[in-house]
């Protein structure tokens, strides 16, 4: 990274140290170790205007199991040189591997400090990326469409089926495919209902243990592409 850019990255690490109680974790990814600064704590960023005004919880501060597992996939697939829209990065994780895996990675997500942290983190791991605020409700009329669209863990309410498949369908390019990954939260049949109504289908869902300390979930990763059948079974 030239200097510049490592510049207005400590610039932004520094504001975000002064205005969030930060935790580093430190996770070994597909045999990497990669570094994810993010807040202590999703609690103590609730804020009850912006829930009243459209229910907005900061999800995006913790580091999910379906994220890690996500970042695993992401890490081992042979990129070249393909571009790559995250939907909800949260604070990177996923986004970050992605750059480290060689494709061109737009990370996108709800709110601007989680875009903030993901630029960080990808940058502190020899990364780089770029960010769009993105209201799934509301996608941008020139949006562009990309070779690979993931998302993990974004199924936690029902009303989210629908609008990730449809998201999916704006963004994922001809011959593309998109990887989402799920713990096996409220709106995942409703997701896959909408999927196949988008013209898109779920070519292969492997699952995944993920087993950590009192944490015990089996993730699904689901594999979409456009046309063709679903599948019912990993």
């Amino acid at each position: 990274m030239r200097a510049s850019g490592k510049t207005r990255t400590a610039v932004v690490e520094r504001s975000l140290r002064r205005r969030f109680r930060i935790v580093e974790s430190t996770l070994r990814v597909a045999g990497r170790s990669i570094s994810i600064l993010h807040p202590a704590s999703a609690e103590e960023l609730i804020n009850e205007a912006d829930f009243e005004r459209d229910e907005r919880l900061p999800y995006w501060a913790e580091l999910w199991p379906s994220a890690r597992i996500l970042a695993e996939r992401v890490l081992r697939v042979r990129s070249g040189g393909r571009q790559l829209l995250e939907l909800g990065c949260g604070a990177g994780l996923v986004a970050t591997c992605a750059s480290l895996a060689g494709f061109s990675v737009c990370a996108s997500d709800y709110y601007d400090d989680a875009l903030r942290f993901a630029a960080v983190n990808a940058a502190r791991n020899g990364g780089e990326i770029e960010t769009q605020l993105l209201d799934w409700r509301s996608l941008p009329d020139e949006m562009p469409r990309f070779d690979v669209v993931v998302a993990s863990d974004v199924l936690y309410e029902q009303l989210y089926g629908p609008l990730v498949a449809s998201a999916i369908a704006s963004t994922l390019a001809p011959g593309g495919f998109a990887l989402v990954a799920d713990p096996g939260r409220v709106a995942e049949e409703a997701f896959v209902r909408s999927v196949a109504e988008k013209g898109l289908c779920v070519r292969a869902r492997p699952t995944f243990p993920f087993v950590e300390g009192p944490i015990r979930q089996t993730i699904t990763v689901f594999e979409i592409r456009w046309g063709g059948r679903n599948s019912r079974s990993g």
